[in-house]
């Protein structure tokens, strides 16, 4: 039985509730994972909500995909009558299914407002990188340059502050040469770690203009500042962006991921192939991808080379850098 809760008009999401027969716990246990895992993998993979009470579902999400992940869990509750599901296996069956360009028709009304206008994500991995954002309170973006994984976390913020979804926007980045490396550069401490924050005031401007975001800077609703800033603090009611992750140590994104305080949200974006710290030092980036994976909550995009919106040549660059390394590490 299929029900719709709600009519909506194009682009808006809809909410439609049907049953998984014949009802068996075991089968439905195995279809939702331990801690509903699995239902929180397609949930993060195709960009709706899914929720049960028993055999009855309802998924929720943009009229394009909730019929088809519909379909899904009921082709997924025939297979458990058969084999147990686990995520990769999981994974395995929504790769072969083919559903990320369908997951993007979904992702055509995904849009982001700011003061100057509409941004909409380019692609289906940003598309869904959007919607990670939104559905959890820590979201990682990992990938090369020129994917937006800032541009959108930006963006994101800026929306979820003129929506009053959060009271401050907090954007960090580690300055790797803060120190003594900067001793003979020019100027305060603040004038030295400038150029590092400087990609951040840059699309800050653009979203909001120059004038708001110097309003908002003297009153301490938006903070723009280096990592180590963030040490002994708890953030609350904020939407908080560390950029740049991949040079940050251990220590360091421990320290960033407990600032996260009541009704804040986190956005770590990074490209673990790009890192500059120090060869004997681990970067925290790459080690904490192994350590939350599996933490419900938590959300992971992942960025290639053909998700590039720069200019065309630096889809070739970051293609050709790739197929280098990967000669390299197989020789």
């Amino acid at each position: 039985m299929t029900t719709a809760n709600q009519n909506s008009q194009e682009g808006e999401s809809v909410t439609v509730r049907f049953e998984l027969n014949p009802v068996n716990t075991e089968r439905l246990m195995n279809l939702s994972g331990q801690f509903d895992q699995h239902l929180h993998q397609i949930e993060a993979r195709l960009g709706v909500e899914i929720s049960n009470r028993g055999h009855v579902f309802a998924v929720s999400g943009h009229p394009n995909l909730v019929q088809t992940v519909i379909n899904l869990l009921q082709n997924l509750y025939a297979e458990t009558a058969e084999s147990t599901l686990n995520p990769n296996k999981l994974h395995l069956f929504l790769q072969e299914a083919n559903l990320d360009q369908l997951a993007y028709a979904g992702g055509d009304g995904i849009k982001i407002r700011t003061r100057r206008g509409y941004i909409r994500p380019k692609g289906f991995t940003q598309a869904r990188y959007v919607q990670n954002i939104r559905n959890h309170d820590v979201s990682f973006g990992i990938g090369p340059a020129g994917t937006g994984k800032t541009w959108l976390a930006v963006a994101c913020a800026v929306e979820a502050l003129e929506q009053d979804e959060v009271r401050r926007l907090v954007l960090v980045r580690p300055a790797v040469e803060a120190g003594e490396k900067l001793g003979f550069l020019p100027g305060d401490l603040s004038q030295k770690i400038d150029p590092y924050l400087r990609p951040m005031y840059d699309a800050l401007f653009e979203m909001l203009g120059i004038e708001k975001v110097n309003r908002l800077i003297e009153h301490n609703v938006i903070e723009v500042a280096p990592l180590a800033y963030m040490r002994g603090r708890t953030l609350n009611d904020a939407f908080i962006l560390l950029d740049e992750a991949q040079n940050t140590t251990v220590e360091q994104m421990k320290m960033f991921l407990t600032r996260l305080g009541f009704g804040s949200r986190a956005v770590i974006t990074g490209d673990i192939t790009q890192v500059d710290l120090p060869r004997q030092q681990t970067s925290g980036l790459k080690q904490v991808l192994g350590v939350l994976k599996d933490v419900p909550g938590i959300s992971f995009t992942w960025f290639q080379g053909q998700d590039v919106v720069r200019h065309a040549l630096v889809q070739k660059i970051v293609a050709a850098y790739e197929q280098h390394d990967m000669h390299r590490g197989g020789s």
